[in-house]
């Protein structure tokens, strides 16, 4: 789920709060680093979790409504084709998914109003109307609601996005990647598999992408001072005080990279900073960091700091 520019915006995120806290434990500041980001996989799952609730609230509604001491024709006789939907009746049945359900305490159970709220906007939707004129559905009809539902009614609702903010911070960032784990989990999932079903992992090499996440936060606090007199040498027409703190804090990682990550290419490096500059700093960062790091480059590789390892990493 995890791809390296995103674990490069978690370590930002993390730095920042560093470099701003009176607490400067590193061992602390890692842990909670790497605890945010399986934190992203709480919200995953939440997601997951949150189409069998609705699920639960249709068939509560239909219980109530049957309940009713006049209850009509259609109280007594209503449409079940929401609450046998295959795709969620395979996330409620998931084996795995219970595990994860149960291991990180994941419930909805107070959150009652809010699933409603949601339910109703889906019931409104041009997407559940469609589905539910069908004379007949399939498991890829099904499917194929889900995700339009999803996609339509779930992954931009403002309700959500409050709810979650709430929860933490850094979710409201981490959503959009949650949404898309949920689409390609439901894209992934099978007629064939019913409760067998695998969900994504969170990272593609869990090993491999957690020394990155370490290395790259520590390194850049290890050496932040000589990261500083570089940064500085090549900002001196500039007022350091009036360059964007997150414009300095990504040269720093991009430099430590540079200068420390043996396998990761020069060129690589660059774009990623400079497509994260345009999504967490200034709209002029783009021009002035690609300025400074295009020099920077050039001095590397005249004083052969650049230790590459494999060709065409330069």
């Amino acid at each position: 789920m995890l791809n390296r520019r995103y674990l490069r915006v978690k370590v930002m995120q993390a730095l920042y709060a560093f470099f701003q806290s009176d607490n400067k434990d590193l061992n602390k500041a890692e842990k909670e680093l790497i605890a945010g980001i399986n934190k992203i996989y709480d919200l995953y799952v939440y997601l997951l979790t949150l189409l069998i609730e609705l699920r639960h609230q249709a068939e509560r509604i239909v219980a109530d409504a049957k309940n009713k001491r006049l209850p009509t024709e259609s109280d007594l006789n209503p449409s079940t084709r929401f609450i046998d939907n295959a795709i969620v009746k395979q996330l409620t049945e998931s084996t795995q998914l219970k595990r994860e359900v149960s291991a990180r305490k994941i419930t909805w159970q107070t959150d009652d109003e809010l699933v409603r709220k949601i339910l109703s906007g889906i019931k409104l939707s041009n997407e559940y109307q469609q589905y539910m004129s069908l004379p007949a559905t399939t498991y890829q009809t099904d499917k194929q609601f889900i995700i339009d539902s999803y996609k339509n009614c779930i992954a931009d609702q403002d309700l959500l996005e409050h709810y979650f903010e709430e929860k933490s911070i850094y979710w409201i960032d981490d959503l959009r990647l949650a949404n898309y784990g949920v689409i390609k989990t439901i894209e992934g999932m099978n007629e064939k598999q019913q409760a067998d079903f695998s969900l994504m992992s969170l990272y593609k090499d869990e090993e491999e992408d957690k020394k990155f996440v370490i290395d790259l936060f520590r390194k850049t606090i290890v050496h932040e001072k000589e990261l500083e007199k570089v940064v500085s040498g090549k900002t001196q027409n500039w007022e350091v005080e009036r360059i964007a703190m997150m414009d300095i804090l990504l040269m720093k990682m991009a430099i430590t990279e540079m200068l420390h990550f043996e396998s990761i290419p020069v060129k690589v490096t660059l774009n990623e900073y400079i497509e994260l500059s345009k999504m967490y700093s200034s709209p002029k960062s783009k021009i002035f960091i690609n300025g400074i790091l295009d020099k920077l480059v050039q001095d590397f590789k005249r004083d052969s700091k650049l230790m590459k390892s494999g060709r065409g990493l330069m």
